[in-house]
Formats: C-alpha cells, sequence, structure tokens
C-alpha cells in the first residue's frame, strides 16, 4: 500500500510541476504584431514582436552590430532577431525573390545582420521555430540579400509596413528609432496564377464556361502562353458540354488571334462576335478595330448602330471617329454635327466639339 501512495504522490507531483512550467497568457511588454500584403495572390506575412525604444540608444548598442555571441543558445555568432521575444518569421505563401534572390514557399525565421549605420544583411533561416537568433546556425539559412539603411523619422514602436506595391512586388520596411531596413519582395504572379489555373481545370472549376474564358483572357493580357490560351477559348466556345459561343468569349480569341498574327482570323472572329452584340457591345468592338487599324470594319460596325438607332447621338460621334481614323475626315465632321445636333449628354457633346476644334470646323 506504501508503494502505491508513493507512486500516487510522485504522478501529482509531476503534474503540478508540469502545470507549473506551463507560461500563463499575461501581456508582455513588447506586443505581438503581423502584418501582411499580396501581390498578385501571394500573401507576405511577417510575424514579429514590437519593442519600444523607450530612450534608449538603438543602433549599435541595444541591437550590436555585426554578429554578437549573445550569451545564451548554442550560437556563438548570431544576427539580431529582427524584433523581440520569439523569432520574427516571414511566410510566402507561393515562391518568391527577395532582393532578387530565390526563395521557396514556406514561412522561414527572420534575422538581420546589422553590419553598420548604413549596410545589412536579411538572412532568412529554415529554422522558424527558434527562440530568438540564441540557435542561430547558418547551415539552415535558405537566403542572405545585403541592403541599405535608410534614415527616418523616429518610430518608437519597432514597425515592419509593406511601403511600396505593384503589381509584381513590394517593399517590406523594418523602421525604428531614426533607421529602416527595406528589402523587396518580388513575385512572378502571372506564371503562378497560370500554375494555379491548370490546377483548378482539373476539378470543378474547370465545368464552367466563364472560368475557361477568364482563364483564356488572364494569359492573354498577362504573357501567358498564347497557344494555351487559344486552347482555353476555343474549348469555351465550342467542344465541351458547357461551351457556348458568346459575344465575350469571341472577343477573347480574336484578340489572341491578333497577339498571334492572324490577321485575317481575328477580322472573321469578329465579324462573327458583331452578329451576336448588343449596341454598346457593338460600339466598343468598333473601337477595338480603330485600335487595330482597322478602319473598314470600325465604319461598317459603327454604322449599324447609326442605322438601328438613328437618334442617338453617341452612335454619330462614335461612327465620326472611325471616318477620322481612317482621314476621311469631311464625313467624320458631318457625323460630329450631327451628333451636335441631336442634343447630346454632356460627354458626348465635348467630344464632338473636341473633335470639330480639331478639324478646323468649329
Amino acid at each position: 500500500m506504501k508503494t502505491t501512495i508513493t507512486s500516487f504522490v510522485t504522478c501529482l507531483l509531476l503534474c503540478f510541476s508540469s502545470s507549473a512550467m506551463a507560461q500563463l497568457n499575461t501581456p508582455r511588454g513588447s506586443q505581438m504584431a503581423s502584418v501582411m500584403q499580396r501581390v498578385g495572390t501571394t500573401d507576405i506575412t511577417i510575424t514579429y514582436s514590437r519593442p519600444s525604444v523607450n530612450g534608449r540608444e538603438i543602433w549599435g548598442k541595444l541591437v550590436p552590430y555585426g554578429m554578437n555571441n549573445l550569451g545564451f543558445g548554442t550560437s556563438k555568432a548570431a544576427p539580431w532577431r529582427a524584433g523581440a521575444n520569439e523569432n520574427t518569421t516571414i511566410t510566402f505563401t507561393h515562391d518568391a525573390k527577395v532582393e532578387g534572390k530565390a526563395i521557396e514557399a514556406g514561412t522561414y525565421g527572420l534575422h538581420i545582420n546589422v553590419k553598420d549605420a548604413d549596410n545589412a544583411t536579411i538572412i532568412l533561416s529554415k529554422d522558424k521555430d527558434a527562440w530568438g537568433s540564441y540557435f542561430y546556425d547558418p547551415e539552415n539559412d535558405a537566403l542572405r540579400a545585403d541592403v541599405k539603411l535608410k534614415d527616418i523619422d523616429h518610430t518608437e514602436l519597432l514597425t515592419y509596413d509593406f511601403d511600396e506595391v505593384t503589381a509584381n512586388s513590394t517593399t517590406a520596411t523594418l523602421k525604428w528609432e531614426k533607421k529602416a531596413i527595406p528589402f523587396k519582395v518580388e513575385v512572378d504572379v502571372s506564371e503562378i496564377v497560370l500554375e494555379d489555373i491548370r490546377a483548378q481545370f482539373k476539378g470543378q472549376t474547370g465545368f464552367t464556361r466563364q472560368n475557361w474564358e477568364q482563364a483564356a483572357s488572364f494569359a492573354l493580357n498577362n504573357g501567358g502562353d498564347l497557344d494555351e490560351a487559344l486552347g482555353w477559348i476555343n474549348s469555351a466556345l465550342e467542344g465541351q458540354f458547357f461551351s457556348q459561343k458568346t459575344v465575350n468569349g469571341l472577343t477573347i480569341k480574336a484578340q489572341i488571334l491578333q497577339k498571334k498574327g492572324d490577321v485575317e482570323g481575328f477580322g472573321k472572329t469578329m465579324d462573327e462576335a458583331i452578329t451576336m452584340a448588343n449596341p454598346n457591345q457593338i460600339n466598343r468592338i468598333g473601337y477595338a478595330m480603330i485600335a487595330a487599324k482597322d478602319y473598314d470594319r470600325a465604319i461598317e460596325y459603327m454604322s449599324m448602330n447609326v442605322k438601328n438607332d438613328p437618334d442617338n447621338a453617341n452612335w454619330h460621334d462614335s461612327l465620326g471617329e472611325a471616318y477620322r481614323a481612317k482621314g476621311e475626315n469631311k464625313t467624320a465632321i458631318k457625323c460630329f454635327k450631327k451628333s451636335l445636333a441631336l442634343n447630346p449628354p454632356a460627354n458626348v457633346k465635348a467630344n464632338s466639339e473636341k473633335n470639330l476644334k480639331e478639324l478646323g470646323a468649329m
């Protein structure tokens, strides 16, 4: 019986010991934060703790220059943890580039070797779960990139921002005290989206015509493979159970053919689209033909609207632009004057008057 009681007490003490070791959820001095920026369809997330300056000298003192022995852990030459407490981490949902260097999708420990007041090295470590930089091991480096520090206005709380965002990149910036450490992140948005489209078309997404139209349009306008885009739009138009010929689908196909240099195919496909188009679509297609310098088709299409709705000032104004683009200025002037005679809305009136003035007829 004594052995049983002893075992029970030992077990109980172990339970208490385990409970005592658990960390209580109390406020920290350096609060946690997370900031995310999407570039294309890629999310870039930085998670960190935010110490205050609190009157201290930061650069070269609290954040020592170079790689240092922090007096704890296994690292004898550690960079700065780029925040406080646990690892600062950065997550990429797709492959990316940091300062022009490739990094695979995933989560990494974010460290910075602040070399001096002007120079630093961004370090991304595969060891994302370590505490700070105390156990930093250069063998786990996934990426190193040299960057420059910049002078800024005082920032009391350490802050990460995404200061610049373009269609394919963003600049992440650490700001603290009177220094900023920016680094550029680039994403191959087109290839990522196209790869995602290819994968999704193997599932339920591939059963909807509009998705094939959208995919073809994206590839057309974002440097995709034009043969692949043509295959996608052809699937939307015919041959599949979900296929249907639409004005949108046909105009996308026409633009793909135009970009491939198939001028005849472009024109014929637009001719087919125009038979299905409503007046506003006819007008837009007419302007597309002006842009393509196929002025005869532009005049033909826009004349359809004038014939079907002769009291619409906008159709006369648009037809005037087609004739002017072709160089038939006398006919263009007649169209613009007819537009003004039909009491046009302000925007149409302004366009007709502008063209007449430029043609010396007003």
